[in-house]
C-alpha cells in the first residue's frame, strides 16, 4: 500500500514538472494573431511630400505678383504666357497663339464681375481686343474654351492644399532650370473626371510657382516677379459677341 502511494506522488510529481514545459511550448508554437483593420503605413517621404506641396500651394494662393512663363506646349511652337495674380483676388493669364488655329492670341480673366476671355490683336485678330462673358468668376471654363495654362495658377492650387483630394505626391528631381522645390503628382482615383493635371509642379520657397510639367505642356518661370496691381483689368471691352474657339472658323 505505502509502494504505490510512493508511486503515484511520483508520478504526480513527475507531471507537475513536465505540463508547464508542454504549455509554454505550445503557447510559443502558436501563430501570432495578425492584427486587424490596420491600414498599410504611409511611407514617412510620401506624407512629407504631401505636407510639403500643400504648404507651398498655400503660400501661392496668397501669392500676388505678375509673372511671365516660358510656355512649351505638348503641341507647337514655344511662346510666353503673362500671369497677372492681383491684390483683390482677381487674376489674368494671356496665352499667345491659342484661337483659332494658332492665329489669335487669347487672355482668361476672372473679376468680381465674372470669368471673361478676350481676344487680343494678333494675327487672326485684326480689330481691338474685346472680351465676352463666361460666367461667374468662380465657374469652370468650358472645356472647348480652355488652354488649361490658367490652372497651376488658380483652381489647381486649391486642389494641392486639399488633403482630401486623391493625389499620391513624392519628392522629384528639379525640372530644367528650375529653381525650388519640385513634386511628381499623381491621381489615386479613377475617375475621369481627375481634380488635375499629374504631372511635376516645381515650388520656390516662397509660393511662386517656378514650374509645371503636365499634360498640356511645360511652364517654366521666366526672370524675377513683378509687383501685383490692385486688380486686373480685361483687356477690351464687353461684348455680347462669341468666344473665340481653339479650330480654325470654317470658310464660307
Amino acid at each position: 500500500m505505502h509502494a504505490h502511494r510512493r508511486a503515484a506522488r511520483r508520478v504526480t510529481g513527475a507531471l507537475a514538472l513536465i505540463l508547464p514545459t508542454l504549455l509554454a511550448a505550445c503557447v510559443n508554437d502558436s501563430p501570432e494573431a495578425a492584427p486587424t483593420g490596420a491600414a498599410d503605413p504611409v511611407p514617412v517621404q510620401v506624407d512629407a511630400a504631401r505636407d510639403e506641396l500643400a504648404g507651398l500651394a498655400a503660400a501661392a494662393q496668397d501669392r500676388h505678383h505678375t509673372a511671365a512663363y516660358s510656355f512649351t506646349p505638348a503641341e507647337g511652337a514655344p511662346r510666353t504666357v503673362a500671369v497677372t495674380s492681383a491684390n483683390d483676388g482677381s487674376w489674368r493669364v494671356d496665352v499667345p497663339g491659342w484661337g483659332r488655329d494658332g492665329t489669335v492670341d487669347v487672355s482668361l480673366a476672372a473679376t468680381s464681375d465674372g470669368l471673361f476671355q478676350c481676344a487680343l490683336p494678333s494675327a487672326g485678330w485684326t480689330q481691338a481686343a474685346s472680351c465676352v462673358r463666361l460666367g461667374d468668376a468662380d465657374d469652370a471654363v468650358p472645356r472647348r474654351l480652355d488652354p488649361r495654362v490658367q490652372h497651376p495658377f488658380t483652381d489647381w492650387l486649391e486642389v494641392l492644399t486639399d488633403r482630401r483630394a486623391p493625389l499620391a505626391v513624392s519628392p522629384a528631381a528639379p525640372l530644367p532650370g528650375v529653381t525650388g522645390r519640385c513634386y511628381s503628382v499623381d491621381t489615386t482615383s479613377a475617375s475621369l473626371n481627375a481634380p488635375l493635371d499629374v504631372g511635376i509642379y516645381c515650388f520656390r520657397e516662397d509660393g511662386t510657382p517656378a514650374a509645371v510639367r503636365a499634360g498640356f505642356g511645360t511652364l517654366t518661370l521666366t526672370g524675377e516677379p513683378g509687383a501685383a496691381p490692385g486688380t486686373v483689368e480685361l483687356a477690351g471691352a464687353v461684348t455680347e459677341g462669341d468666344p473665340v474657339g481653339q479650330d480654325a472658323p470654317p470658310t464660307s
